[in-house]
């Protein structure tokens, strides 16, 4: 190999290297415990169908959705992703109960200057108590924030999405 192929690979492997989910963290176990008040669980990744995923609004990958379950119940579900905000990526979590009725969310890591009030635990109690039957949209069911208005959106339709395409899972009974 050449030393330009060499220099060439070695762009290419940083440049995707840092677009792969890295999926639950410390941040996000901890999360988890201290939202089921237990560090009695373990994490069972939910594979979908490629048909299904298909026609999700949000495509799920095993690396961003599980099953929270003790050795004798299901306590309920967790996802992970990416949005974009005005010129990076956050990171965030969803915490489902076993109804699929959302109980935590938490924005992990934001990479911006502006707009980190989307992590405030106030705006994002909104959330809390949603199910896969609402849809939410900022301004009319979710607040929005002066100076957050990109991450607000982004948070608000990543949100709409998870909603929307957890309903089909459970309609297709992939959940």
């Amino acid at each position: 190999m050449t030393k330009a192929g060499f220099l060439g690979f070695i762009f290419l492997l940083f440049s995707f290297g840092f677009a792969i989910f890295s999926g639950l963290d410390k941040k996000s176990i901890k999360e988890i415990e201290k939202t089921f008040g237990t560090a009695d669980f373990k994490l069972e990744p939910i594979s979908i169908q490629e048909e299904i995923n298909s026609i999700l609004p949000m495509k799920i990958a095993p690396e961003n959705l599980y099953k929270i379950k003790t050795s004798d119940a299901l306590l309920g579900y967790a996802f992970w992703n990416q949005a974009p905000s005005k010129t990076a990526m956050f990171d965030y979590l969803v915490i489902f109960d076993d109804s699929l009725k959302i109980i935590n969310v938490k924005v992990l890591v934001y990479r911006e200057d502006y707009g980190g009030e989307i992590g405030s635990n106030r705006w994002l109690k909104q959330f809390i108590g949603k199910s896969r039957a609402d849809r939410i949209k900022a301004g009319e069911n979710i607040d929005v924030i002066s100076g957050a208005t990109i991450s607000v959106n982004s948070m608000t339709r990543e949100m709409d999405n998870l909603l929307q395409s957890i309903e089909i899972l459970k309609t297709k009974d992939q959940i």
